[in-house]
């Protein structure tokens, strides 16, 4: 099926989802390896027997990858490869150009202030961007596009989005959180480290309490965080502080491996 849907003019939302799993066989979220060996290989076999040219964006990744034993893509890749309907995966690129103005995005989205997006207010979200890139839509193409973004970043398919899944519409370089998932730690040691940098007591972190955390951070962790990106954390953490207050269950977001 997912070769079928490799020759469309047009590949609709659920079909990209569907070429999206077929290939990624162990589920982590890419497409690597012989995954993505055997993606070229179909992809340019579909585009044939429809009487299709490769598009030069198509030819571009083809010369990029073909020969690439090691070389691997994610959903927003694969986006802009395939001729997806509308492409709606890359209207959050389109509109949230850096970490901070995501996270600020999560913050305004997360209308309960939970740590999660859920459905309803993940169809707020697109439909807002559908809207801000003047795209006409109707009540059925948004919930499908609804459903679909939840089925490709809902990688423990609770049926809502943490931070971290939503994540995933970024792309590597810019998603500052793929660093952090190898600092965050237990809940009993966030809540020490708080603590610690909440030097007033006040109960929530300022700028300056944030930027002494992170800069110890980065020190212990210099295999995974690096110091002269520490105004980017920094600016993107406290996009979603409370008007500079950056209280524990924001932080938690970025820092804790567990629930609040």
């Amino acid at each position: 099926m997912a070769n079928a849907y490799l020759q469309g003019v047009e590949i609709s939302a659920s079909q990209f989802l569907d070429i999206f799993h077929h290939y990624d066989n162990d589920g982590n979220g890419y497409i690597e390896g012989k995954e993505l060996q055997n993606f070229i290989k179909e992809l340019q076999q579909a585009r044939k027997q429809a009487g299709l040219e490769l598009t030069d964006k198509m030819k571009a990744f083809i010369e990029k990858y073909e020969q690439n034993a090691d070389g691997k893509i994610g959903i927003i890749e694969l986006v802009q490869i395939l001729p997806t309907e509308e492409n709606f995966l890359l209207f959050f690129r389109q509109q949230l150009k850096s970490c901070a103005e995501f996270m600020e995005a999560w913050r305004n989205y997360d209308a309960d202030h939970s740590g999660y997006i859920e459905a309803d207010e993940l169809k707020n979200f697109l439909k807002d961007l559908l809207q801000r890139a003047k795209k006409p839509y109707d009540e059925k193409k948004l919930e499908e596009y609804t459903l679909t973004t939840l089925k490709i970043f809902d990688s423990n398919k609770d049926g809502k989005l943490c931070l971290s899944e939503m994540a995933r519409l970024l792309p590597d370089q810019e998603n500052f959180l793929l660093k952090f998932q190898g600092v965050k730690m237990a809940r009993k040691e966030f809540n020490k480290i708080f603590e610690l940098y909440d030097q007033d007591r006040n109960g929530y972190m300022d700028e300056n309490e944030l930027d002494a955390l992170l800069k110890d951070l980065c020190e212990k962790n210099k295999k995974v965080l690096e110091v002269n990106k520490i105004p980017t954390y920094k600016s993107a953490i406290m996009a979603l502080s409370d008007g500079g207050k950056l209280y524990r269950t924001e932080l938690a977001l970025v820092l804790c491996a567990e629930e609040m």
